[in-house]
């Protein structure tokens, strides 16, 4: 298969595929790390699909707080599908090959939606602010419309940002090796290969993804500073630790996710690719679509008690039949 092709400089343009380094340097230890992957990845689907299959099955969690978590659930399942089962089977061959158009597809979902992830965990924090702040206006003010259309600005954010970029990245020629030193297409490496002038897009792109990553996290901030004020005032000790608690699995993931995303994309790295550096974006993309399904289950009283309420149908409804 040809990769490249001499332009007029005398450079090598590539033309269809890139290599994806990744991993290789682990060599025989590549299996085991398959091994571990699949592992994470299967349980991180699971974990995602069953909450979404309990809030679907479980009229008292169809509020407004849990529609935004099966959009949530939905978006970790298709953030680290972008990812990991090209991983996995690149991990298993020699020949670690993708297509461009394979590459740009797969930087599409990984960039819409870790954008829309933090718009949606926005969203969050603004209901728990209505519903604590505000509850009297609760039920019109996050009515089945709105939680529709702050859903919708959500992915359309993080379309309209991210999909430009993409495609103006897209549009750059890439030539000399085609190797990438990363185990999925990135901004970075892919930015660091293109033969022409690429100060610009250098330019915007951290300042938007400083921006739409900073901007939804001051909302939330300023949501918690205005639901711990309300919270405190509350007269008994039960109230404040019940109002608390509805906030306890959100904030969880919040700081997760921020954490995740500060170390990945704002501590400064050298301009190559290090161990170091694919280590912490392999975490960014297999710890928070895990550990979101399993905060929400073990931190949140009413999704325990909706798991527990359908395993005890489904084993009567089991000895039933038999």
């Amino acid at each position: 298969m040809t990769s490249s092709k001499s332009d007029a400089g005398g450079n090598q343009t590539i033309s269809d595929v890139f290599i994806l380094v990744g991993f290789s340097y682990l060599k025989e230890l590549q299996i085991l790390l398959f091994v571990v992957l699949l592992f994470i990845y299967l349980l991180t689907l699971t974990g995602n699909l069953l909450v979404i299959l309990l809030i679907k099955l479980n009229p008292s969690l169809h509020t407004p707080m849990y529609f935004f978590l099966v959009n949530l659930s939905a978006s970790e399942i298709c953030f680290t599908s972008s990812v990991v089962p090209q991983l996995l089977a690149h991990l298993l061959v020699e020949e670690k090959t993708i297509s461009i158009a394979a590459c740009a597809a797969g930087l599409y979902v990984f960039a819409i939606i870790g954008l829309t992830q933090c718009c949606l965990l926005t969203a969050m924090a603004y209901d728990r602010y209505v519903a604590i702040c505000h509850p009297l206006h609760y039920t019109t003010t996050m009515s089945g419309r709105a939680c529709a259309l702050l859903v919708g600005a959500a992915w359309a954010a993080g379309i309209s940002v991210e999909v430009p970029l993409i495609m103006w990245i897209f549009s750059l020629p890439f030539c000399g090796s085609n190797r990438i030193p990363h185990f999925f297409c990135n901004f970075s490496p892919l930015l660091n290969m293109a033969c022409a002038d690429t100060s610009q897009i250098k330019a915007v792109g951290p300042m938007l993804t400083v921006m739409f990553t900073l901007c939804p996290f001051l909302l939330i901030l300023l949501s918690y500073v205005r639901i711990i004020s309300t919270i405190l005032k509350l007269p008994s000790a039960e109230g404040r630790r019940k109002a608390f608690s509805t906030c306890s699995s959100h904030l969880t993931v919040v700081t997760v996710s921020y954490v995740m995303a500060i170390i990945t994309y704002l501590v400064p790295k050298s301009g190559s690719t290090t161990k170091n550096d694919l280590l912490i974006s392999l975490l960014n993309t297999i710890v928070s679509p895990l550990l979101n399904p399993i905060i929400y289950t073990l931190r949140n009283k009413e999704v325990k008690g909706a798991l527990r309420k359908t395993v005890q149908k489904s084993i009567f409804s089991h000895h039933w039949r038999n």
